[in-house]
């Protein structure tokens, strides 16, 4: 083996490390970004980018936009319609 056989065979196991690493990469960021801006779905969404990655990228772009989605708020036990079924917030009345 030559100097060159073995810097080609150094750079072929760099790209295929890197291609590695920014595929493990790609898939965990959508579960860190939910994470992080506290998505209440946030495991579902990791769940959601592992599985993009193994369909070689089918569901990243749902992933990516579900983790910079907000979920629609609950109504407050004001706003609340009479004859709701729901319970009332009893945190307040506990401090």
């Amino acid at each position: 083996m030559t100097v060159l056989d073995v810097f080609a065979l150094f750079v072929l196991l760099v790209l295929i490390v890197s291609a590695l690493g920014m595929w493990v990469f790609l898939g965990m960021l959508p579960g860190r970004i939910a994470r992080r801006r506290n998505h209440p779905q946030a495991q579902a969404i990791s769940v959601c980018g592992w599985w993009g990655m193994i369909t070689m990228g089918l569901l990243m772009p749902l992933a990516f936009i579900w983790a910079y989605t907000n979920p629609p708020r609950h109504a407050s036990s004001q706003e609340r319609a009479p004859g709701s079924t729901q319970p009332e917030n009893t945190d307040e009345a506990a401090s």
